[in-house]
Protein backbone atom coordinates (compact mmCIF):
# COMPACT_ATOMS: atom_id res chain seq x y z
CA UNK A 1 0.00 0.00 0.00
CA UNK A 2 1.21 3.70 -0.93
CA UNK A 3 2.10 5.65 2.04
CA UNK A 4 1.36 9.41 2.46
CA UNK A 5 3.70 9.95 5.22
CA UNK A 6 5.53 13.17 4.96
CA UNK A 7 9.22 12.16 6.57
CA UNK A 8 8.59 11.56 10.28
CA UNK A 9 10.04 10.08 13.28
CA UNK A 10 9.19 10.80 16.83
CA UNK A 11 12.71 9.35 18.58
CA UNK A 12 11.74 9.66 22.85
CA UNK A 13 8.81 11.19 22.26
CA UNK A 14 6.15 9.81 24.73
CA UNK A 15 2.61 9.52 22.76
CA UNK A 16 -0.95 8.85 25.16
CA UNK A 17 -3.61 7.36 23.06
CA UNK A 18 -7.15 6.86 24.72
CA UNK A 19 -9.38 3.96 23.57
CA UNK A 20 -9.87 0.35 23.90
CA UNK A 21 -6.48 -0.90 22.59
CA UNK A 22 -8.19 -1.94 19.14
CA UNK A 23 -8.76 -1.00 15.88
CA UNK A 24 -7.87 2.50 15.32
CA UNK A 25 -5.95 2.85 18.44
CA UNK A 26 -3.85 0.04 17.73
CA UNK A 27 -2.98 1.78 13.98
CA UNK A 28 -1.80 4.69 15.67
CA UNK A 29 -0.15 2.86 18.32
CA UNK A 30 1.82 1.02 16.43
CA UNK A 31 2.70 3.72 13.50
CA UNK A 32 4.33 5.86 16.64
CA UNK A 33 6.48 2.82 17.66
CA UNK A 34 7.55 2.11 14.13
CA UNK A 35 8.70 5.99 14.27
CA UNK A 36 10.43 5.33 17.60
CA UNK A 37 7.99 7.05 20.42
CA UNK A 38 7.07 5.59 23.61
CA UNK A 39 3.65 4.63 23.93
CA UNK A 40 0.78 4.47 26.74
CA UNK A 41 -2.87 3.04 26.35
CA UNK A 42 -5.50 3.11 28.34
CA UNK A 43 -8.84 1.33 28.20
CA UNK A 44 -11.50 -0.41 30.16
CA UNK A 45 -10.61 -3.62 28.85
CA UNK A 46 -7.27 -5.33 29.65
CA UNK A 47 -6.86 -8.45 27.18
CA UNK A 48 -6.91 -6.27 24.17
CA UNK A 49 -4.25 -3.66 25.86
CA UNK A 50 -2.33 -6.75 26.74
CA UNK A 51 -2.41 -7.71 22.85
CA UNK A 52 -1.35 -4.42 21.61
CA UNK A 53 0.96 -4.05 24.69
CA UNK A 54 2.65 -7.31 22.90
CA UNK A 55 2.70 -6.51 19.61
CA UNK A 56 4.27 -2.78 19.94
CA UNK A 57 7.43 -4.53 21.92
CA UNK A 58 8.07 -6.80 19.16
CA UNK A 59 7.94 -3.36 17.10
CA UNK A 60 10.22 -1.40 19.24
CA UNK A 61 12.65 -4.67 19.20
CA UNK A 62 12.07 -4.89 15.60
CA UNK A 63 13.37 -1.18 15.30
CA UNK A 64 15.63 -1.14 17.92
CA UNK A 65 14.41 2.08 19.13
CA UNK A 66 14.36 2.72 23.10
CA UNK A 67 10.57 2.81 22.80
CA UNK A 68 8.44 1.75 26.30
CA UNK A 69 5.37 0.39 26.55
CA UNK A 70 2.69 1.17 29.58
CA UNK A 71 -0.48 0.08 29.60
CA UNK A 72 -3.22 0.97 31.67
CA UNK A 73 -6.26 -0.87 31.93
CA UNK A 74 -9.52 -0.42 33.49
CA UNK A 75 -9.71 3.12 32.87
CA UNK A 76 -12.33 4.94 31.69
CA UNK A 77 -12.05 8.24 30.03
CA UNK A 78 -15.05 9.31 31.45
CA UNK A 79 -14.12 8.32 35.10
CA UNK A 80 -12.67 11.61 36.87
CA UNK A 81 -10.64 9.73 39.92
CA UNK A 82 -9.32 7.21 37.27
CA UNK A 83 -7.89 9.74 34.90
CA UNK A 84 -6.57 11.58 37.65
CA UNK A 85 -4.87 8.86 38.99
CA UNK A 86 -3.78 7.64 35.92
CA UNK A 87 -1.49 11.01 34.95
CA UNK A 88 -0.31 10.86 39.03
CA UNK A 89 1.48 7.88 38.01
CA UNK A 90 2.63 8.76 34.67
CA UNK A 91 4.08 11.95 36.31
CA UNK A 92 5.66 10.26 38.77
CA UNK A 93 6.85 7.36 36.44
CA UNK A 94 7.39 8.94 33.31
CA UNK A 95 7.52 12.26 34.28
CA UNK A 96 5.47 13.96 30.83
CA UNK A 97 3.10 13.33 27.63
CA UNK A 98 4.67 15.13 24.16
CA UNK A 99 1.49 13.78 22.40
CA UNK A 100 -2.13 13.26 23.57
CA UNK A 101 -4.46 11.66 21.22
CA UNK A 102 -8.19 11.44 22.36
CA UNK A 103 -9.67 8.71 20.01
CA UNK A 104 -11.74 7.09 22.85
CA UNK A 105 -15.32 6.78 21.78
CA UNK A 106 -18.86 4.71 21.28
CA UNK A 107 -21.18 4.59 18.66
CA UNK A 108 -23.90 5.32 21.08
CA UNK A 109 -27.56 4.30 20.81
CA UNK A 110 -28.37 3.84 17.15
CA UNK A 111 -32.32 4.57 17.62
CA UNK A 112 -35.02 7.18 17.29
CA UNK A 113 -33.99 9.85 20.16
CA UNK A 114 -37.25 10.05 21.80
CA UNK A 115 -37.00 6.00 22.23
CA UNK A 116 -33.59 5.60 23.60
CA UNK A 117 -32.54 5.30 27.04
CA UNK A 118 -31.43 9.02 28.27
CA UNK A 119 -28.63 7.42 30.38
CA UNK A 120 -27.40 6.33 26.81
CA UNK A 121 -27.07 9.63 25.40
CA UNK A 122 -25.34 10.38 29.06
CA UNK A 123 -23.07 7.73 28.46
CA UNK A 124 -21.76 8.70 24.77
CA UNK A 125 -21.69 12.65 26.21
CA UNK A 126 -19.23 11.48 29.28
CA UNK A 127 -17.03 9.29 26.84
CA UNK A 128 -17.00 11.66 23.97
CA UNK A 129 -17.12 14.89 25.29
CA UNK A 130 -16.24 15.08 29.03
CA UNK A 131 -13.78 12.26 28.18
CA UNK A 132 -12.02 14.66 25.82
CA UNK A 133 -12.00 17.44 27.87
CA UNK A 134 -10.95 16.12 31.31
CA UNK A 135 -8.22 13.98 29.34
CA UNK A 136 -6.72 16.50 27.93
CA UNK A 137 -7.01 18.64 31.24
CA UNK A 138 -4.85 16.24 33.18
CA UNK A 139 -2.75 15.88 30.22
CA UNK A 140 -1.34 19.19 29.82
CA UNK A 141 -0.40 19.27 33.64
CA UNK A 142 2.15 17.04 32.13
CA UNK A 143 3.13 18.10 28.90
CA UNK A 144 5.85 20.98 27.78
CA UNK A 145 6.47 24.07 25.57
CA UNK A 146 5.90 21.66 22.05
CA UNK A 147 3.44 19.26 22.88
CA UNK A 148 0.38 18.24 20.76
CA UNK A 149 -2.72 17.58 21.04
CA UNK A 150 -4.89 15.59 18.60
CA UNK A 151 -8.64 15.19 18.61
CA UNK A 152 -10.33 12.54 16.31
CA UNK A 153 -13.92 13.80 16.10
CA UNK A 154 -15.94 13.76 13.05
CA UNK A 155 -17.85 16.24 10.66
CA UNK A 156 -21.07 14.35 11.45
CA UNK A 157 -21.59 17.29 13.09
CA UNK A 158 -21.84 20.31 10.94
CA UNK A 159 -24.52 22.24 9.66
CA UNK A 160 -23.01 23.34 6.38
CA UNK A 161 -24.88 22.45 3.24
CA UNK A 162 -21.71 20.76 1.41
CA UNK A 163 -20.67 19.03 4.26
CA UNK A 164 -21.57 15.89 6.20
CA UNK A 165 -24.89 16.64 7.82
CA UNK A 166 -26.16 15.51 11.82
CA UNK A 167 -27.90 12.04 10.51
CA UNK A 168 -30.82 10.44 12.34
CA UNK A 169 -30.98 8.06 14.90
CA UNK A 170 -27.60 9.69 16.14
CA UNK A 171 -28.46 12.29 18.41
CA UNK A 172 -26.49 11.11 20.87
CA UNK A 173 -23.11 11.25 19.20
CA UNK A 174 -23.56 14.20 16.72
CA UNK A 175 -24.51 16.09 19.83
CA UNK A 176 -21.05 15.31 21.47
CA UNK A 177 -18.91 15.26 18.69
CA UNK A 178 -20.31 18.80 17.37
CA UNK A 179 -19.09 20.10 21.08
CA UNK A 180 -15.74 18.32 20.75
CA UNK A 181 -15.04 20.10 17.65
CA UNK A 182 -15.82 23.31 19.05
CA UNK A 183 -13.23 22.07 22.34
CA UNK A 184 -10.71 21.35 20.00
CA UNK A 185 -10.65 24.41 19.06
CA UNK A 186 -11.14 26.34 21.98
CA UNK A 187 -8.03 24.44 23.53
CA UNK A 188 -5.89 25.66 20.38
CA UNK A 189 -6.83 29.23 21.47
CA UNK A 190 -6.12 28.93 25.21
CA UNK A 191 -3.10 26.41 24.39
CA UNK A 192 -1.06 29.02 22.94
CA UNK A 193 0.94 30.45 25.82
CA UNK A 194 1.91 27.45 26.92
CA UNK A 195 3.28 26.47 23.21
CA UNK A 196 1.15 23.65 22.97
CA UNK A 197 -0.90 22.71 19.86
CA UNK A 198 -4.38 21.43 19.33
CA UNK A 199 -5.22 20.39 16.14
CA UNK A 200 -8.78 18.10 15.41
CA UNK A 201 -9.15 15.18 12.53
CA UNK A 202 -12.25 14.26 10.76
CA UNK A 203 -11.39 10.90 8.99
CA UNK A 204 -15.27 10.08 8.11
CA UNK A 205 -16.31 6.48 7.70
CA UNK A 206 -13.40 3.95 8.80
CA UNK A 207 -13.06 0.05 7.93
CA UNK A 208 -13.75 -0.90 11.24
CA UNK A 209 -16.04 -3.99 12.63
CA UNK A 210 -17.79 -1.84 14.89
CA UNK A 211 -19.22 0.51 11.76
CA UNK A 212 -20.09 -2.40 10.01
CA UNK A 213 -21.63 -4.97 12.55
CA UNK A 214 -23.01 -2.25 14.96
CA UNK A 215 -23.81 1.37 13.50
CA UNK A 216 -25.33 -0.02 9.93
CA UNK A 217 -27.45 -2.90 11.17
CA UNK A 218 -28.56 -0.75 14.28
CA UNK A 219 -29.97 1.62 12.09
CA UNK A 220 -31.51 -0.82 9.81
CA UNK A 221 -33.49 -2.36 12.84
CA UNK A 222 -34.49 1.23 13.60
CA UNK A 223 -35.50 1.88 10.37
CA UNK A 224 -38.06 -1.47 10.43
CA UNK A 225 -39.05 -0.90 13.74
CA UNK A 226 -40.42 2.37 12.72
CA UNK A 227 -41.51 0.95 9.02
CA UNK A 228 -43.41 -2.17 10.34
CA UNK A 229 -42.45 -5.48 8.94
CA UNK A 230 -44.20 -8.98 7.87
CA UNK A 231 -47.10 -8.60 11.30
CA UNK A 232 -44.85 -8.40 13.71
CA UNK A 233 -45.28 -5.37 16.43
CA UNK A 234 -42.67 -2.43 16.39
CA UNK A 235 -41.65 -3.85 20.15
CA UNK A 236 -41.65 -7.43 18.77
CA UNK A 237 -39.06 -5.82 15.93
CA UNK A 238 -37.26 -4.25 18.29
CA UNK A 239 -36.87 -7.46 20.97
CA UNK A 240 -35.90 -9.83 18.58
CA UNK A 241 -33.17 -7.48 16.47
CA UNK A 242 -32.20 -6.87 19.52
CA UNK A 243 -30.66 -10.21 20.10
CA UNK A 244 -30.15 -11.08 16.65
CA UNK A 245 -27.87 -8.32 15.68
CA UNK A 246 -25.24 -10.00 18.21
CA UNK A 247 -25.25 -13.37 15.90
CA UNK A 248 -25.23 -11.47 12.51
CA UNK A 249 -22.22 -12.93 10.60
CA UNK A 250 -21.62 -15.49 12.37
CA UNK A 251 -22.11 -19.52 11.54
CA UNK A 252 -25.63 -20.24 10.52
CA UNK A 253 -25.70 -22.86 13.86
CA UNK A 254 -25.82 -20.07 15.71
CA UNK A 255 -28.12 -17.75 14.33
CA UNK A 256 -29.95 -20.65 14.00
CA UNK A 257 -29.66 -21.02 17.58
CA UNK A 258 -30.40 -17.53 18.57
CA UNK A 259 -33.37 -17.82 16.72
CA UNK A 260 -35.07 -20.29 18.11
CA UNK A 261 -34.41 -18.83 21.75
CA UNK A 262 -35.68 -15.51 20.29
CA UNK A 263 -39.21 -17.51 19.35
CA UNK A 264 -39.38 -18.96 22.54
CA UNK A 265 -39.13 -16.03 24.66
CA UNK A 266 -40.23 -13.25 22.82
CA UNK A 267 -43.23 -15.03 21.03
CA UNK A 268 -43.95 -17.35 23.97
CA UNK A 269 -47.59 -16.01 23.96
CA UNK A 270 -48.40 -16.21 20.48
CA UNK A 271 -47.45 -19.87 19.31
CA UNK A 272 -49.97 -22.25 20.17
CA UNK A 273 -48.82 -24.87 18.06
CA UNK A 274 -45.45 -26.36 16.00
CA UNK A 275 -47.18 -24.26 13.08
CA UNK A 276 -46.98 -21.12 14.48
CA UNK A 277 -42.98 -21.61 16.05
CA UNK A 278 -42.59 -22.39 12.10
CA UNK A 279 -44.08 -19.70 10.75
CA UNK A 280 -42.62 -17.27 12.86
CA UNK A 281 -38.80 -18.66 12.65
CA UNK A 282 -39.44 -17.70 9.01
CA UNK A 283 -40.96 -14.16 9.36
CA UNK A 284 -37.44 -14.07 11.48
CA UNK A 285 -35.25 -15.03 9.12
CA UNK A 286 -36.93 -12.49 6.68
CA UNK A 287 -36.75 -9.90 8.88
CA UNK A 288 -32.88 -10.94 9.57
CA UNK A 289 -32.40 -10.61 5.78
CA UNK A 290 -34.14 -7.70 5.30
CA UNK A 291 -32.06 -6.18 7.93
CA UNK A 292 -28.69 -6.98 6.46
CA UNK A 293 -29.96 -5.97 3.14
CA UNK A 294 -30.73 -2.29 4.70
CA UNK A 295 -27.24 -2.04 6.32
CA UNK A 296 -25.86 -3.25 2.97
CA UNK A 297 -27.53 0.04 1.39
CA UNK A 298 -26.37 2.26 4.03
CA UNK A 299 -23.35 1.52 3.64
CA UNK A 300 -23.61 1.38 0.07
CA UNK A 301 -25.04 5.15 -0.06
CA UNK A 302 -21.97 6.50 2.62
CA UNK A 303 -19.51 4.78 0.41
CA UNK A 304 -21.05 6.81 -3.19
CA UNK A 305 -20.56 9.98 -1.53
CA UNK A 306 -17.55 9.80 -0.48
CA UNK A 307 -15.08 11.37 -3.47
CA UNK A 308 -13.38 8.14 -4.19
CA UNK A 309 -15.83 5.61 -3.04
CA UNK A 310 -13.90 4.39 -0.45
CA UNK A 311 -13.60 4.19 3.18
CA UNK A 312 -10.12 4.96 4.93
CA UNK A 313 -8.31 2.32 6.51
CA UNK A 314 -7.27 2.74 10.10
CA UNK A 315 -3.28 2.38 8.87
CA UNK A 316 -4.60 5.71 6.57
CA UNK A 317 -5.93 7.10 9.62
CA UNK A 318 -3.29 6.42 11.63
CA UNK A 319 -0.71 8.07 8.87
CA UNK A 320 -3.37 10.86 9.10
CA UNK A 321 -2.74 11.27 13.28
CA UNK A 322 1.43 10.76 12.39
CA UNK A 323 1.29 13.55 9.69
CA UNK A 324 -0.81 15.90 12.25
CA UNK A 325 1.95 15.24 15.25
CA UNK A 326 4.78 16.56 13.06
CA UNK A 327 6.19 19.83 14.21
CA UNK A 328 5.54 21.62 10.74
CA UNK A 329 1.85 20.76 10.57
CA UNK A 330 0.61 20.74 13.97
CA UNK A 331 2.10 24.30 13.79
CA UNK A 332 0.27 25.07 10.43
CA UNK A 333 -3.27 23.41 11.68
CA UNK A 334 -3.27 24.74 14.86
CA UNK A 335 -7.07 25.02 16.29
CA UNK A 336 -8.34 23.45 12.43
CA UNK A 337 -10.37 20.64 12.11
CA UNK A 338 -9.03 18.42 9.10
CA UNK A 339 -10.27 17.71 6.88
CA UNK A 340 -13.15 18.72 5.89
CA UNK A 341 -14.65 18.19 2.68
CA UNK A 342 -14.70 14.08 2.70
CA UNK A 343 -18.39 13.44 2.68
CA UNK A 344 -20.91 15.42 0.71
CA UNK A 345 -24.48 15.06 1.74
CA UNK A 346 -26.78 17.91 -0.10
CA UNK A 347 -29.09 19.01 2.18
CA UNK A 348 -32.30 21.36 2.87
CA UNK A 349 -30.99 24.31 4.80
CA UNK A 350 -32.01 24.75 8.57
CA UNK A 351 -30.32 27.90 9.61
CA UNK A 352 -32.12 31.08 9.19
CA UNK A 353 -32.38 34.81 10.81
CA UNK A 354 -36.19 35.81 12.14
CA UNK A 355 -38.01 37.10 9.65
CA UNK A 356 -41.85 37.85 11.10
CA UNK A 357 -44.37 35.87 9.63
CA UNK A 358 -48.02 36.34 9.62
CA UNK A 359 -49.06 35.05 13.29
CA UNK A 360 -52.39 32.63 14.05
CA UNK A 361 -54.52 32.69 17.27
CA UNK A 362 -52.72 31.14 19.98
CA UNK A 363 -55.76 31.30 22.57
CA UNK A 364 -55.85 27.55 23.04
CA UNK A 365 -52.88 26.54 23.89
CA UNK A 366 -50.88 25.72 26.69
CA UNK A 367 -46.87 26.26 26.68
CA UNK A 368 -44.38 25.23 29.47
CA UNK A 369 -41.53 27.94 30.50
CA UNK A 370 -38.43 26.35 31.60
CA UNK A 371 -36.09 28.33 33.32
CA UNK A 372 -32.53 26.17 34.27
CA UNK A 373 -30.62 29.71 35.47
CA UNK A 374 -30.72 32.24 38.24
CA UNK A 375 -28.70 35.01 36.57
CA UNK A 376 -30.13 38.26 36.90
CA UNK A 377 -30.02 38.55 33.08
CA UNK A 378 -31.70 35.69 32.80
CA UNK A 379 -34.59 35.78 34.93
CA UNK A 380 -35.35 39.16 33.36
CA UNK A 381 -35.32 37.56 29.98
CA UNK A 382 -37.95 34.53 31.30
CA UNK A 383 -40.26 37.43 32.71
CA UNK A 384 -40.10 39.06 29.46
CA UNK A 385 -40.93 36.25 27.68
CA UNK A 386 -43.33 35.43 30.47
CA UNK A 387 -45.79 38.62 30.36
CA UNK A 388 -45.51 38.13 26.41
CA UNK A 389 -47.02 34.69 26.62
CA UNK A 390 -49.31 34.81 29.46
CA UNK A 391 -51.47 37.95 27.30
CA UNK A 392 -51.43 35.68 23.94
CA UNK A 393 -52.10 31.89 25.41
CA UNK A 394 -54.32 29.56 27.12
CA UNK A 395 -52.26 28.40 30.13
CA UNK A 396 -48.84 29.69 31.00
CA UNK A 397 -46.84 26.86 33.16
CA UNK A 398 -43.57 27.97 34.18
CA UNK A 399 -40.66 25.44 36.00
CA UNK A 400 -37.51 26.69 37.71
CA UNK A 401 -34.90 24.66 38.05
CA UNK A 402 -34.32 26.31 42.03
CA UNK A 403 -36.96 26.83 44.54
CA UNK A 404 -35.44 30.30 45.58
CA UNK A 405 -36.50 31.72 42.23
CA UNK A 406 -40.12 30.90 42.83
CA UNK A 407 -40.89 34.38 44.26
CA UNK A 408 -39.97 36.40 41.08
CA UNK A 409 -42.58 34.37 39.27
CA UNK A 410 -45.09 35.00 41.68
CA UNK A 411 -47.80 36.38 39.65
CA UNK A 412 -47.38 33.05 37.32
CA UNK A 413 -48.37 29.65 37.79
CA UNK A 414 -44.78 28.80 38.42
CA UNK A 415 -43.17 25.28 40.29
CA UNK A 416 -39.81 23.88 40.37
CA UNK A 417 -38.28 20.76 39.54
CA UNK A 418 -34.65 19.23 39.39
CA UNK A 419 -33.67 19.07 35.75
CA UNK A 420 -31.15 16.55 36.19
CA UNK A 421 -33.70 14.31 37.31
CA UNK A 422 -35.30 12.37 34.27
CA UNK A 423 -38.27 10.82 36.41
CA UNK A 424 -38.87 14.46 38.18
CA UNK A 425 -39.04 16.16 34.86
CA UNK A 426 -41.22 13.25 33.27
CA UNK A 427 -43.51 13.64 35.97
CA UNK A 428 -43.79 17.38 36.04
CA UNK A 429 -44.70 17.34 32.22
CA UNK A 430 -47.13 14.81 33.32
CA UNK A 431 -49.28 16.43 35.57
CA UNK A 432 -49.25 19.86 33.36
CA UNK A 433 -50.60 17.60 30.66
CA UNK A 434 -52.93 16.05 32.74
CA UNK A 435 -54.19 19.04 34.50
CA UNK A 436 -54.47 21.00 31.38
CA UNK A 437 -55.30 18.50 28.70
CA UNK A 438 -52.75 18.98 26.78
CA UNK A 439 -48.59 20.31 26.12
CA UNK A 440 -48.82 22.42 22.89
CA UNK A 441 -45.31 23.94 23.44
CA UNK A 442 -42.33 24.06 25.45
CA UNK A 443 -39.73 27.05 25.82
CA UNK A 444 -36.55 26.15 27.60
CA UNK A 445 -34.07 28.50 28.50
CA UNK A 446 -30.66 27.61 29.29
CA UNK A 447 -29.45 30.75 30.35
CA UNK A 448 -25.93 32.56 29.92
CA UNK A 449 -22.64 31.12 30.12
CA UNK A 450 -19.66 32.57 31.51
CA UNK A 451 -17.18 33.17 28.45
CA UNK A 452 -14.47 34.41 30.63
CA UNK A 453 -13.63 30.95 32.52
CA UNK A 454 -10.53 29.41 31.61
CA UNK A 455 -11.01 26.08 30.60
CA UNK A 456 -7.96 25.35 31.96
CA UNK A 457 -9.42 26.71 35.76
CA UNK A 458 -12.08 24.33 35.44
CA UNK A 459 -12.84 22.00 37.93
CA UNK A 460 -14.82 18.58 37.09
CA UNK A 461 -17.51 19.30 39.20
CA UNK A 462 -17.63 23.08 37.54
CA UNK A 463 -17.20 21.41 33.93
CA UNK A 464 -20.08 18.87 34.81
CA UNK A 465 -22.61 21.38 36.01
CA UNK A 466 -21.87 23.01 32.70
CA UNK A 467 -22.40 20.25 30.25
CA UNK A 468 -25.31 19.30 31.93
CA UNK A 469 -26.87 22.98 32.12
CA UNK A 470 -26.31 23.10 28.38
CA UNK A 471 -26.31 19.89 26.78
CA UNK A 472 -28.02 17.30 28.98
CA UNK A 473 -30.83 19.13 30.28
CA UNK A 474 -31.70 20.91 26.88
CA UNK A 475 -31.47 16.81 25.31
CA UNK A 476 -33.75 15.76 28.13
CA UNK A 477 -36.34 18.47 28.13
CA UNK A 478 -36.85 17.88 24.44
CA UNK A 479 -37.33 14.16 24.78
CA UNK A 480 -39.96 14.40 27.69
CA UNK A 481 -41.61 17.38 25.91
CA UNK A 482 -42.03 15.64 22.60
CA UNK A 483 -43.26 12.55 24.87
CA UNK A 484 -46.01 14.54 26.15
CA UNK A 485 -47.06 15.75 22.97
CA UNK A 486 -47.85 12.54 21.42
CA UNK A 487 -50.47 9.97 21.69
CA UNK A 488 -49.68 7.71 24.47
CA UNK A 489 -48.51 4.32 23.65
CA UNK A 490 -46.26 6.12 20.37
CA UNK A 491 -42.93 5.08 21.68
CA UNK A 492 -43.94 1.63 21.42
CA UNK A 493 -45.99 2.31 18.10
CA UNK A 494 -44.52 4.64 16.20
CA UNK A 495 -46.91 5.33 13.66
CA UNK A 496 -48.70 7.28 16.28
CA UNK A 497 -46.52 10.22 15.77
CA UNK A 498 -48.12 10.59 12.26
CA UNK A 499 -49.25 13.99 12.27
CA UNK A 500 -48.85 15.18 16.00
CA UNK A 501 -48.22 18.53 16.70
CA UNK A 502 -46.45 21.21 19.03
CA UNK A 503 -42.89 23.02 19.56
CA UNK A 504 -40.29 22.94 21.88
CA UNK A 505 -37.37 25.66 22.02
CA UNK A 506 -34.40 25.94 23.26
CA UNK A 507 -33.00 29.46 23.81
CA UNK A 508 -29.06 28.68 24.15
CA UNK A 509 -26.27 30.59 25.27
CA UNK A 510 -25.87 34.16 23.93
CA UNK A 511 -23.14 34.81 21.86
CA UNK A 512 -20.46 36.91 23.40
CA UNK A 513 -20.91 40.46 24.16
CA UNK A 514 -18.51 43.78 24.53
CA UNK A 515 -16.32 45.67 22.37
CA UNK A 516 -13.75 43.54 21.29
CA UNK A 517 -14.03 40.05 21.86
CA UNK A 518 -11.40 38.02 21.28
CA UNK A 519 -10.46 34.74 19.59
CA UNK A 520 -10.33 32.67 23.07
CA UNK A 521 -13.54 33.26 24.09
CA UNK A 522 -15.67 33.06 20.58
CA UNK A 523 -13.89 29.81 20.74
CA UNK A 524 -15.41 28.92 24.22
CA UNK A 525 -19.02 30.61 23.18
CA UNK A 526 -19.00 28.08 20.82
CA UNK A 527 -18.64 24.44 22.49
CA UNK A 528 -22.19 24.08 23.58
CA UNK A 529 -23.78 26.48 21.03
CA UNK A 530 -21.73 23.31 18.32
CA UNK A 531 -23.46 21.25 20.59
CA UNK A 532 -26.97 22.06 20.27
CA UNK A 533 -27.21 23.14 16.68
CA UNK A 534 -26.70 19.32 15.08
CA UNK A 535 -29.26 18.18 18.49
CA UNK A 536 -31.17 20.32 16.89
CA UNK A 537 -30.76 19.30 13.23
CA UNK A 538 -30.95 15.43 13.88
CA UNK A 539 -33.93 15.50 16.28
CA UNK A 540 -35.97 17.07 13.36
CA UNK A 541 -34.82 14.92 11.00
CA UNK A 542 -36.21 12.39 12.65
CA UNK A 543 -39.66 14.11 14.06
CA UNK A 544 -39.91 15.38 10.30
CA UNK A 545 -38.94 12.79 7.83
CA UNK A 546 -39.21 9.47 9.93
CA UNK A 547 -41.80 9.45 11.73
CA UNK A 548 -43.41 12.32 9.92
CA UNK A 549 -45.12 14.46 12.93
CA UNK A 550 -45.61 18.38 12.52
CA UNK A 551 -43.61 18.25 16.14
CA UNK A 552 -40.44 20.67 16.07
CA UNK A 553 -37.60 21.48 17.80
CA UNK A 554 -36.25 25.14 17.20
CA UNK A 555 -33.50 26.84 18.47
CA UNK A 556 -32.81 30.14 19.28
CA UNK A 557 -29.34 31.99 19.32
CA UNK A 558 -29.35 35.72 20.64
CA UNK A 559 -26.43 37.97 20.13
CA UNK A 560 -24.41 38.59 17.09
CA UNK A 561 -20.57 38.95 15.73
CA UNK A 562 -20.40 42.58 16.70
CA UNK A 563 -20.78 41.70 20.02
CA UNK A 564 -23.67 44.21 20.74
CA UNK A 565 -26.20 43.34 23.46
CA UNK A 566 -29.08 41.05 22.32
CA UNK A 567 -32.37 43.22 21.39
CA UNK A 568 -34.47 41.59 24.68
CA UNK A 569 -37.39 42.17 22.40
CA UNK A 570 -37.26 39.98 19.63
CA UNK A 571 -37.23 36.61 21.13
CA UNK A 572 -40.69 36.53 23.04
CA UNK A 573 -41.68 38.04 19.47
CA UNK A 574 -40.14 35.02 17.57
CA UNK A 575 -41.33 32.26 20.30
CA UNK A 576 -44.88 33.67 19.67
CA UNK A 577 -44.52 33.59 15.62
CA UNK A 578 -43.33 30.46 15.66
CA UNK A 579 -45.92 29.25 18.19
CA UNK A 580 -48.39 30.47 16.07
CA UNK A 581 -47.52 28.46 13.08
CA UNK A 582 -49.23 25.29 12.79
CA UNK A 583 -46.19 23.14 11.26
CA UNK A 584 -43.56 25.23 13.25
CA UNK A 585 -39.72 24.32 11.06
CA UNK A 586 -41.67 22.61 8.17
CA UNK A 587 -39.31 24.26 6.00
CA UNK A 588 -36.47 23.33 7.55
CA UNK A 589 -35.28 26.74 8.98
CA UNK A 590 -34.70 25.75 13.06
CA UNK A 591 -32.14 27.57 14.26
CA UNK A 592 -32.54 31.50 14.49
CA UNK A 593 -29.82 34.24 14.86
CA UNK A 594 -31.92 36.55 15.91
CA UNK A 595 -29.99 39.76 15.92
CA UNK A 596 -28.60 39.11 12.77
CA UNK A 597 -29.23 41.00 9.59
Amino acid sequence: MESYLIELDFPNKVVLVTGSGTGIVQAIAKKFAENGASIILLGRRKEPLEETQSELQSIISKVGSSGKIKIFPGVDVSDEQAITNMFNTIANEIGRVDILVNNAGVSGPVKLFTNSNFSDFKECVMIHLTGTFWTTIKCIENMQKGSKVITISTFFTEENKYEQRPYRFRTPYTSAQGAKNRLAEAFAWELVPDGIQSVATNPGPVHSDRIYKTVYPKAAAEFLRIGGFSGLSSSEIEKSLYRLLNVLGEEQTAIDKEMEMVVQQVFNERIKNEQDKVKLTSSLRELLSKTQQIAEKIQMNTKKMIVDNEFLSQEQVAEMVLNLSSEKMSKLLNGKIVPNDRVFYPTRPIIGTFTHQKESDISNKVIVLIVNTSKEKDLKRAKNIANSLVKKIKQLVILTGDPKDLGYYKKFHAHSVNMSNEQAVKEMLRVVREKFSAINGVVFLTGDYDYEAALKSLSRTQWDKIVENYLLAPALITRQSVVHMVPKGALSEPSLFKGSNGTVIIIGPDSPVGDKISGVVRARSEIFRGALRPLNATVNQELRDVVKSNIRQNLILAGNIEGSQPDEEKIPSLILNILSQSNSGSNGQTIFYVDES
